[in-house]
This record gives structure tokens, C-alpha cells and sequence, in this order.
């Protein structure tokens, strides 16, 4: 009577055993055999009106390379104005993914229009057909095509807001000397107080850290620095200053003045000029 139930639980043994091969090794077979697809690589980008440098919106091929071009045509459209906020680099409405290769970008670029009114627009696109016909517009079928539409969300900026290249003029034994930093950001969240990432420019080491400095826009073109301390400067150290803002070409001039505190003797002041111009 043992001997039966052993030969029984051997057999529901085997019986599992196999039933698992069998469905690891239907597991191992089982190859995508397509059909293979274009598709934006991602879904969507958020960008500042006053980011000023190019902007790819990459669209890729979910499969083999190609010995073929391949011709991917689509459709703009959204909230956003074309030659108000947005212009194309590339050719508008189609983009071509080269032979022996696997992706391609739509270019854009934003124009900056801040007028302080901090709002959202869009611009839409939308994949409609490619060549050649063996590929299919994005994975999926219906209304749930993954990869088919890609939105770019372009942010208002305040009228001071955006990506700047700062400049200083040094008066040495051989003569003036200018110092520039590039890439300085100042951003706002109310468009009346602003934040400069990076005022440090040629002035002083602070082993790559990037000192910010506080100023207001006082509504009429001119800026105030009120007196502040870094964090990267001596606890008793200040910066304060005055400034400008020219709306024609956007250059923002800082007058400042650094205020070293000795601990005996008189204090050691600082005064410098910084031009910071849009990039």
C-alpha cells in the first residue's frame, strides 16, 4: 500500500515537473515577431519660455535598423503660437530617421515673449503615418497607441528670467582684463524677486561652489540689492547693491559692493560692476 503511494506522488511529481519544463521552454520560444514600430521616445518636455537653446524631440525606431530611410510624418498642433512662442529648425511635419539608424529629432525653438504673466502653453504632435508601410505609428492599436503623440509644455518666464553669460572687467598692472561665467541662471517665482545662481565671477575661489545672490525688480527698470549674507562667505561678510535693466536688449548691469569685516582695523569694502546679457 506504501509502495502505491509512493508510485502516485512520483507521478504527480512528474506529471508538475514536465508541465513546467514544458511551459518554461514555451517561455524560451516565444520571439516578438512584430509588427515593429516608430514612436516618440518620450511622452512629453517641459521647458522655460526663455530657455534659448535647441530643443530635440526625439522620435525612434522600435526595432532592426534599417538599410532603409525612414519617413515619419506628422501633424502640430496645441495652445501655444508657432512664430510667437515656438519656431521649427528642422522641417516642419516630417522627420527622417537615416538608413542604419534608429532615431531622429524634430528641433525646436522657443521664443521669449515674458511679460510676466506666468501661464502654460502647449504644442502637440502626433505621428499620422511612415515609410515604409511595414512599420506601424507607435505599440498599440485603438485609442491607447503608446508613442504616438508627444506634448511640449513651454512655461512663461518672468520678463528677468532665463539663462544669462555674466561679465567683469578687472583693472590689472597689464592692463583691463575681462572675466565671464556662462550659464548663469536667475529665476523667480512672483516676478518681483529674483535669485542669480552665480555672482562669483573672477572675484573670489570658492572651490566650484556657485554663491547666489537675492535682488528685487523694482517695476521701473531698476533693481535693488538688499544687504545679504552667503552661506559661502564669512558669517559677518555682506553684499548689497543697485542696478538695471535695459528692455531692449535685456542686459541686466549689478553695481555691488562686498563688505569684508576684520575682526581689528577698518572694514574692507569692494566695489564692482557685473554685466549679465541673455544667452
Amino acid at each position: 500500500m506504501i509502495t502505491n503511494k509512493l508510485r502516485g506522488l512520483f507521478g504527480v511529481v512528474l506529471v508538475l515537473t514536465l508541465g513546467v519544463f514544458a511551459c518554461e521552454t514555451s517561455d524560451i520560444d516565444r520571439i516578438f515577431e512584430g509588427p515593429y514600430y516608430v514612436r516618440f521616445t518620450k511622452d512629453s518636455l517641459t521647458y522655460k519660455e526663455s530657455y534659448s537653446q535647441p530643443i530635440n524631440i526625439e522620435v525612434h525606431n522600435a526595432g532592426p535598423q534599417l538599410d532603409q530611410a525612414i519617413t515619419i510624418n506628422y501633424t502640430v498642433g496645441g495652445t501655444a503660437r508657432e512664430g510667437k512662442e515656438y519656431y521649427f529648425s528642422s522641417k516642419k511635419g516630417t522627420v527622417t530617421i537615416p538608413a542604419k539608424s534608429s532615431k531622429a529629432n524634430i528641433v525646436l525653438q522657443l521664443i521669449n515673449n515674458a511679460n510676466n504673466i506666468l501661464e502654460s502653453s502647449t504644442v502637440t504632435f502626433t505621428i499620422t503615418s511612415v515609410q515604409p508601410s511595414s512599420l506601424q505609428v507607435g505599440f498599440g492599436s485603438g485609442e491607447n497607441v503608446i508613442g504616438k503623440q508627444f506634448t511640449l509644455i513651454i512655461q512663461d518666464d518672468c520678463l528677468l528670467g532665463g539663462s544669462y553669460t555674466g561679465t567683469q572687467v578687472f583693472n590689472t598692472q597689464t592692463g583691463p582684463q575681462t572675466a565671464t561665467i556662462s550659464n548663469v541662471q536667475i529665476t523667480s517665482t512672483d516676478c518681483k524677486n529674483y535669485v542669480l545662481s552665480n555672482w562669483n565671477i573672477g572675484l573670489l575661489s570658492f572651490d566650484a561652489i556657485k554663491p547666489t545672490l537675492t535682488f528685487i525688480d523694482n517695476g521701473d527698470n531698476s533693481l535693488t540689492v538688499p544687504t545679504q549674507n552667503n552661506a559661502e562667505l564669512g558669517s559677518t561678510d555682506t553684499i548689497k547693491g543697485t542696478g538695471a535693466w535695459n528692455p531692449k536688449n535685456r542686459v541686466i548691469t549689478l553695481s555691488l559692493q562686498f563688505t569684508i569685516k576684520q575682526s581689528t582695523g577698518k572694514d574692507t569694502t569692494l566695489n564692482y560692476v557685473q554685466t549679465y546679457t541673455p544667452q
